[in-house]
């Protein structure tokens, strides 16, 4: 999964933007007048593709997305370029002061542009998406055999399907149906694929003697979990989409580890598909309602998560300064 925009040392982005000459003085006296902008450095025609000039800043990342906004009503995303990186550090008195002229904490603000733009990629799928899910899946295979709590966690560390759920939450919240129809088509195909796999892969093994029914019907103490879901299946799963869109949008990207090792949609579907080869109908249901718990959950507590964070950020806004305009 792609790493979040942000920096978790630095509250500072850098903006690289193409503007079309005729709209350039415009945007660089708007970025001098704005006290959350510092380091502003111009070179006339220096781009070519697009042509235009090059203009480059560093923005708080409380106003990232409040001058994101402003620069899109300017054409720059359409007729210019615009890209926006984390600044590792900024030790300089100035940066200190730009950073005092803008309201909220730099954690608590959104970069929305960023988040649908990560969103989208997540979304857009690849082999290496199908191929991690795939391992995952049959490492949590493995552990339901080996009754393994530790392959359980390496499982779900090398799953990449949080990116795809926390994309499908940016879809509803912001009303994309786009985003949403490729989230949910790359979780169903991603799931289906690596299902198919493993339990081709479980019969394989069956044939040659490595496992049989009673490896997943036997005393499981420490993956049994799996697949009997119960109440405090749905309150992990709410809790980590919460954590986890949390962590993507305020750009603390360590958190995401726990949130991995925390739900069981890759163990579930390892579960599942074993239990689909063996033919334990038990197992399968359950394994089924596991898989189906925690993805409804983590995707329900980020599109919650998100218009929290949307609310809470544009009351801050308007109150700490009054005729501001976020918009996502």
């Amino acid at each position: 999964m792609s790493e979040p925009v942000g920096c978790e040392d630095n509250p500072v982005m850098h903006l690289r933007l193409i503007v079309p000459s005729d709209r350039t003085d415009r945007v660089l006296n708007t970025l001098v007048a704005d006290q959350r902008v510092t380091s502003i450095v111009a070179l006339p025609g220096a781009a070519h593709r697009p042509s235009g000039d090059v203009i480059e800043c560093d923005v708080t990342r409380e106003a990232t997305s409040d001058v994101l906004s402003w620069l899109k009503k300017q054409g720059l995303y359409d007729e210019g370029s615009v890209a926006l990186s984390p600044v590792g550090a900024t030790p300089s008195r100035n940066a200190r002061e730009t950073e005092k002229a803008a309201p909220g904490a730099p954690d608590d603000a959104v970069i929305w542009d960023a988040v649908v733009d990560q969103a989208y990629n997540e979304a857009s799928g690849s082999w290496a998406y199908y191929t991690f899910l795939t391992l995952a899946t049959m490492i949590a295979a493995v552990a339901v055999v080996t009754d393994s709590s530790i392959l359980v966690v390496g499982a779900m560390v090398v799953g990449p399907e949080f990116g795809v759920v926390a994309a499908l939450a940016v879809g509803l919240t912001l009303r994309r149906k786009g985003l949403c129809w490729q989230s949910v088509r790359l979780l169903v195909l991603g799931f289906a694929l690596a299902i198919v796999l493993t339990a081709i892969a479980a019969l394989l093994a069956r044939a040659v003697g490595w496992i049989d029914t009673e490896n997943v019907t036997a005393a499981r103490p420490l993956t049994g979990f799996i697949w009997r879901p119960d109440k405090w299946s749905a309150v992990v799963a709410v809790l980590a989409g919460a954590a986890g869109v949390l962590s993507q949008t305020a750009g603390r990207a360590n958190a995401l580890v726990g949130v991995f090792i925390s739900v069981t949609t890759v163990p579930a579907a390892g579960d599942l598909a074993l239990s689909t080869a063996l033919w334990v109908p038990d197992h399968i249901g359950g394994a089924a309602a596991q898989l189906g718990i925690n993805l409804a959950g983590m995707t329900a507590a980020g599109v919650v998560t998100l218009l929290l964070q949307r609310f809470i950020w544009r009351q801050y806004i308007v109150r700490r300064r009054p005729g501001a305009s976020v918009e996502a």
